[in-house]
């Protein structure tokens, strides 16, 4: 298995040869090929449902499993835009949808860690802000499924497709600007997107930044400083007793991953005993997360960069 990193030098390029499968979805001429993994013959677990009491629905799907992540570098894209074209080309190729759902619908933070993702920079899932799709059509031994899961950057979408069925004719692919709905978006302007306040954000993104909160490299401490956002996140809390919420830590990308996602679970949990002990927050509503440094927001080449990476930020997990 491995994987093949592919840059697109104008708007329409033909790109190595791949599985025909791939060749039915037109992605806008400004899309990248970031990754592909090939399993000439094994088994995928599809989701088929939203994660619920503890579990996630999946189906076993068996045959040859390709999985294929691409960027599409536009400003102002929503996923629901992204997504939109990509389903109307597999219903129109004979595919049925058995699931689809949106963030909080999917069941949010846990969805997303129970979903086979291709790592980061491959591919980019905000954990506020992403959408997922099966869908299955029959073949002449075994069903084809297909999967995608779309989320998105301040500056980019990015669209992970996995096609699990019998081996595919190989063929060209090309990059084209197909799809309208993209392409047009694609030529907008970029737009700055403004930062909601925390009520606003929560109720509707269902996620917020903790901004004020100060980490050092390697360090879990959050010290012993007045963080205005605790303070309204803690109000935000108690208004809402019936909602839960996951305090998700992220890290730059200075040493492990293991190493970081164990730091950004510390962090996450100082946050979350800060909350419970001087803002009296009921801890079953709250828990603590760690990402490490796979969901970057900034680069890394800089330390501007790496101390935005070092953050942590709340996640309404209620799916009622």
């Amino acid at each position: 298995m491995s994987i093949r990193t592919y840059i697109l030098a104008s708007a329409c390029v033909v790109l190595m040869p791949m599985a025909t499968m791939a060749a039915l979805l037109d992605f806008p001429g400004n899309a990248l090929l970031t990754g592909e993994e090939t399993v000439g013959r094994g088994s995928y677990k599809v989701p088929v449902g939203a994660w619920q009491n503890g579990e996630l629905p999946l189906v076993v799907a068996e045959g040859e499993v390709m999985q294929q992540a691409w960027k599409i570098t536009a400003s102002g894209l929503t996923s629901l835009q992204i997504l939109d074209p990509l389903k109307t080309q597999l219903t129109a190729e004979g595919f049925e949808v058995i699931f689809e759902c949106e963030t909080d619908t999917c069941g949010g933070f846990d969805f997303r860690f129970e979903t086979n993702v291709m790592p980061e920079p491959v591919m980019h899932v905000d954990l506020g802000d992403f959408r997922f799709l099966s869908a299955k059509r029959k073949g002449a031994d075994a069903p084809e499924y297909v999967t995608l899961l779309v989320s998105r950057s301040q500056n980019a979408g990015f669209v992970q497709l996995v096609r699990v069925g019998e081996p595919a004719d190989e063929t060209e692919l090309v990059a084209s600007t197909k799809s309208p709905a993209l392409t047009t978006i694609s030529e907008s302007p970029p737009v700055d997107q403004p930062v909601l306040p925390l009520e606003q954000a929560l109720q509707e993104t269902g996620h917020f930044i903790l901004e004020d909160l100060v980490f050092q490299t390697g360090s879990s401490d959050l010290g012993d400083g007045d963080f205005a956002t605790l303070a309204t996140l803690a109000d935000y809390i108690k208004a809402h007793p019936d909602n839960t919420f996951a305090l998700v830590g992220h890290t730059d990308a200075e040493g492990s991953l293991a190493g970081n996602i164990a730091l950004s679970k510390k962090r996450a949990a100082s946050v979350v005993h800060r909350l419970i002990k001087d803002y009296g927050v009921d801890k079953k509503q709250i828990s603590a997360e760690g990402n490490g440094f796979l969901s970057p927001r900034a680069s890394n080449m800089t330390e501007d960069g790496r101390a935005q990476n070092r953050r942590v930020e709340v996640i309404d997990t209620s799916t009622r």
